[in-house]
């Protein structure tokens, strides 16, 4: 397992992902808002308002929610603009970081992001300075219980997808960033709501870093996600199995 995830991991066995539910629930809110205004209320002819309220289900946001962002932006109730934010850079032990977000205020979010990389040990660096280091890609997850290992194979690579990778847990499977809610919704029709469907950063290599440049690579990371105007966080390090034990339990 490599970048990002495991931080996620590591956070969720802290239990820091039940004290951020409400941030979490904000964040999938602000992209829901920001697709009805895109392309109107009705998921079924705007892709972008399926996928995000795909992501929504994803992180256990109810139903009730869901409904209300959506009224909300369809009847004019929230008037914010929000615009499409990337930032670059470097973190600690060399890692690269892309931090997506939805902002009102890109001046605002610029000086939080640069200021927060300064703090932890990183450099925030031009547009696509990082970015050819990773592969924009959907990624589409299912229990492992949905479905064989064959089965899923076969069933996603008809709906279009690029890869499919199962284990005794999980099927996970890629498509291209174009293709991602066209497969998600033809394997809906057979094997119901994925576990998560979102577009994602990629990693194409991956470095590894020590105990003491993981500490801080994880406040970083940590201070850029708890940002109200940061959707995501994407890096390609590395961590051995021993460090990652030592640093969940401390």
């Amino acid at each position: 397992m490599a970048g990002h995830s495991q931080f996620k991991n590591i956070m969720h066995r802290k239990g820091a992902q039940d004290k951020k539910r409400a941030k979490v629930f904000s964040k999938a809110t602000k992209e829901i808002i920001v697709a009805v205004k895109e392309g109107g209320p009705d998921p079924t002819g705007n892709s972008r308002l399926r996928g995000a309220i795909a992501a929504a289900r994803g992180v256990n946001m109810p139903k009730d929610n869901i409904d209300r962002a959506i009224k909300k932006a369809a009847g004019g109730d929230d008037d914010t603009n929000y615009t499409e934010v990337r930032y670059e850079g470097y973190g600690p032990g060399g890692v690269a970081l892309i931090v997506d977000g939805l902002t009102d205020n890109k001046n605002r979010t610029a000086s939080d992001v640069r200021s927060t990389f300064s703090k932890y040990g990183g450099s925030l660096g031009e547009a696509n300075s990082v970015a050819f280091q990773f592969d924009h890609v959907g990624e589409i997850v299912y229990t492992a219980d949905k479905a064989s290992a064959d089965d899923m194979f076969e069933a996603a690579l008809e709906a279009g997808a690029e890869d499919v990778q199962s284990d005794e847990t999980t099927h996970v499977i890629t498509t291209s960033f174009a293709d991602l809610n066209v497969v998600r919704e033809v394997l809906e029709k057979t094997y119901g709501d994925a576990q998560r469907a979102e577009l994602l950063w990629r990693p194409q290599n991956t470095i590894t870093i020590d105990e003491k440049k993981a500490e801080s690579l994880f406040k970083l990371i940590e201070i850029l996600e708890d940002n109200d105007d940061v959707q995501s966080v994407s890096a390609n390090f590395e961590i051995d199995d021993s460090v990652l034990e030592k640093l969940s339990n401390t």
